[in-house]
């Protein structure tokens, strides 16, 4: 498990901060957007490899100014359009 900065915001890598997954996002749906995340990866789609970060809340608008709201309307679209079956 990374090491968190004390508000919760960012793990630390090797010395270096990235952004944390939005902890509101529920087990089950968090597991979802990683497994397309890997998968995106896997083939460097990055496109969806973006979808999927901004879903998890790692890129895009930071989830701790967003509301409860927009952070559940961010993840369930994205996951929308992961689902979505590809080319």
């Amino acid at each position: 498990m990374p090491e968190h900065t004390p508000d919760g915001r960012y793990i630390v890598v090797h010395g270096r901060r990235w952004r944390a997954t939005d902890p509101e996002i529920p087990e089950d749906v968090r597991d979802r957007l990683q497994k397309h995340l890997m998968a995106a990866r896997r083939v460097q789609d990055r496109a969806r490899v973006q979808t999927a970060k901004v879903a998890l809340g790692e890129r895009g608008e930071p989830w701790w100014e967003q509301t409860s709201e927009q952070r559940r309307v961010r993840w369930e679209s994205g996951l929308a359009e992961l689902d979505q079956p590809t080319g």
